[in-house]
């Protein structure tokens, strides 16, 4: 009667540890588990992810990325991710600092664009080098874009005021062929995404706001401070592995094009041409001066100082609420080693 008593504990016992196993398991699973919610619809700087999901990367890094979701929009990214709808986004980190300082715990975890690819776009036999150039020119531009806060103090540089230029608030539907048709002398924008599309329409050249001393962190991960502390290895891997596939695409860019448009191509009927103009025109912004030296994605401390004032002096942040550099980034999710084993 005891050895029967005795078989039934061990057959209990051994049922309680394989329950605790699996839920620990679960849990496990679940800690490692990614949705990533992009900026905007598929574009050709997209294409480092979909190549580290295509060669496996990330789930040799013991991640399961479910979700890699095409966005409408900066800010939309932003609060869906700080909803907690995604674990993390990818987005404009300049506009991700100015929603911390409105109460918004996100932070970025890697900047790809540590130069600036805020753009005005211009045809290239219009004479227009620089804000100085563009006085009683229309330019088109989005109120609700990340060049809002700016444009004051781009047209400064040039001595010039709102008054001085017309600016033109264009559906964002109608943005591209307002500008291919020669109904404006200018557009405001990225030359990695719209300014590609639009060159093939009019052969147009950028005036980065970088160059005129308006330096802003661009697109690159971020995630709120609560997540960063919930699935921290897992954000770790999944940042190091993409800053990997940023180098890496850097001398394969064909393999990460492919990859984009294995996944995406037929879907989002994207050209693969333009795509891979996209991702070529985007290596130019992954060093600043002050990150030359650094794995791509590593934040700086005087880039961020430097950002934080133009965003001051733009008015796009109250001086109040600024805070120290170091409040809006992470590095600790970018491990060297892992960003060298992937891209050499």
């Amino acid at each position: 009667m005891n050895m029967l008593r005795l078989r039934a504990f061990v057959v209990a016992l051994t049922f309680c540890v394989a329950v605790l196993a699996g839920r620990a398991s679960l849990a496990a699973d679940e800690a490692h588990t990614l949705k990533l919610r992009l900026e905007w619809l598929t574009s050709g700087y997209h294409a480092p992810i979909y190549l580290a999901q295509a060669k496996g990367w990330y789930k040799d890094a013991g991640l399961d990325v479910t979700t890699i979701a095409p966005g409408n929009g900066t800010n939309t990214t932003i609060q869906l991710v700080n909803a907690g709808n995604y674990d993390l986004g990818e987005a404009a980190i300049s506009n991700v600092a100015i929603a911390r300082t409105k109460g918004m715990p996100v932070k970025a975890i890697a900047t790809w664009f540590r130069k600036g690819d805020l753009a005005l776009m211009v045809p290239a036999d219009a004479g227009i080098n620089g804000p100085k150039d563009l006085k009683g020119k229309k330019i088109i531009y989005s109120a609700a874009s990340s060049e809002g806060p700016f444009l004051e103090p781009f047209l400064a540089k040039g001595g010039l005021t709102r008054s001085d230029v017309q600016l033109l608030n264009i559906d964002p539907n109608a943005r591209i062929s307002t500008f291919a048709n020669g109904q404006a002398d200018g557009i405001f924008g990225s030359p990695v995404g719209t300014g590609v599309i639009i060159n093939d329409l009019r052969h147009t050249h950028n005036i980065l706001f970088a160059d005129f001393g308006l330096n802003m962190p661009g697109f690159g991960l971020f995630a709120t401070d609560d997540m960063l502390k919930k699935k921290a290895d897992a954000l770790r891997k999944f940042a190091s592995v993409s800053a990997g596939a940023w180098t890496y695409a850097k001398s394969h860019p064909d393999e990460a094009v492919a990859a984009l448009m294995k996944e995406r191509g037929e879907q989002d009927r994207v050209n693969p041409d333009q795509i891979k103009k996209q991702l070529l025109e985007s290596f130019q912004f992954l060093y600043s001066p002050a990150s030359a030296d650094q794995p791509v994605g590593v934040n700086t401390e005087k880039d961020w100082a430097e950002a934080l004032a133009t965003m001051v002096a733009a008015k796009a942040i109250d001086a109040g609420a600024v805070g120290k550099p170091a409040e809006y980034f992470t590095n600790e999710c970018l491990d060297p080693a892992i960003i060298k084993k992937i891209g050499g």
